[in-house]
């Protein structure tokens, strides 16, 4: 193992054990943070300075996908003007590794006297800000896994997760639904999967419709040509079965020399699986794997088909 590498490995478990570390200094004050952001009417206001902005920026962003409306605030921004943003409604939650900033410091007599709660999150459970804040966040470390000590490494891992933790009990306190997150996320792959319905991905034109009465051989070349690996039954415009590649396969090799006797009626599945156009493809991805098959017909309600659903088309 190269000298980087090993340097590498240290930082990183260093940093893991960091956030082990902070399983024990969770307790009352955490409960009483999330019923604070549960109760609060407004917005949760995230604030830090330097490195601590960075994280507290990000978790403002976790917040707001996942139900609490947050955005993060510069207070050198703040000091010119945009406290003007802040409400009674809102709560605060002010990121200092020390507790000790200054500009955050002056920020809490004006909280104070508007009676807004603040959530302290330091390294130090006897700062200022964690003396004089609502609640306070213990997100003490035991040492930076940088190489010099200095810079902010374990410690804004430690706040990153604490962040997080406190994003996920809010999740659950709010039950909320992955469906609810897909709301905030309609532009990205996740929000599409969870948004998008059958009608929007299934294939409607040169569907490989054939009558139950004929014959198998006939069947095959709709099977092919489909490109699809099946074949749908319909009588009087209904869909009454399905045959697929593996039903073709299974049918040669046991009926061998009668196999161009057969009809299609024969070997189709008269139960195929179904959903309607407004069936959501991770719905669809599940009854493809759970009943290991590559394909659904979208139907009406008298059965007419409309469409059909491959695992290709759930890819997304």
């Amino acid at each position: 193992m190269s000298k980087y590498i090993e340097t590498a490995v240290r930082c990183l478990r260093d940093e893991a054990q960091a956030l082990l570390d902070l399983i024990p200094h969770l307790d009352a004050e955490f409960d009483k943070t999330v019923e604070i952001v549960l109760n609060c009417k407004g917005k949760l206001i995230v604030t830090g300075v330097g490195k601590s902005g960075h994280i507290g920026a990000k978790i403002a962003a976790t917040l707001s996908s996942t139900g609490t409306p947050s955005f993060f605030i510069n207070p050198l921004d703040a000091f010119h003007g945009d406290l003007g943003v802040i409400t009674d409604q809102d709560v605060v939650l002010a990121i200092s590794n020390s507790g000790q900033t200054d500009e955050l410091l002056r920020f809490l007599p004006f909280f104070i006297e508007r009676n807004i709660p603040v959530i302290g999150m330091s390294g130090n459970p006897d700062s200022l800000l964690a003396r004089y804040a609502t609640t306070h966040l213990n997100a003490a470390v035991v040492r930076e896994a940088c190489p010099l000590g200095l810079a902010p490494t374990s410690s804004t891992t430690a706040a990153l997760a604490l962040g997080d933790a406190l994003a996920c009990a809010l999740i659950e306190a709010r039950n909320f639904k992955a469906s609810d997150f897909a709301q905030f996320h309609p532009g990205g792959t996740l929000g599409k999967r969870l948004l998008t319905k059958a009608r929007d991905v299934m294939r409607t034109e040169d569907l490989p419709v054939v009558s139950p009465s004929m014959p198998l051989g006939e069947a095959v070349i709709y099977v092919s040509r489909g490109r699809l690996g099946l074949c749908v039954a319909e009588e009087n415009e209904r869909v009454v079965g399905i045959i697929t590649d593996g039903d073709v396969r299974r049918a040669m090799e046991t009926s061998q020399n009668n196999f161009f006797d057969l009809k299609v009626r024969d070997i189709m599945s008269v139960a195929p699986k179904t959903v309607s156009p407004e069936t959501k493809i991770t719905e669809i991805d599940g009854m493809l794997q759970r009943y290991k098959i590559h394909s659904v017909l979208v139907v009406d309600e008298e059965k007419h088909l409309l469409g059909i659903v491959d695992n290709f088309s759930t890819m997304m």
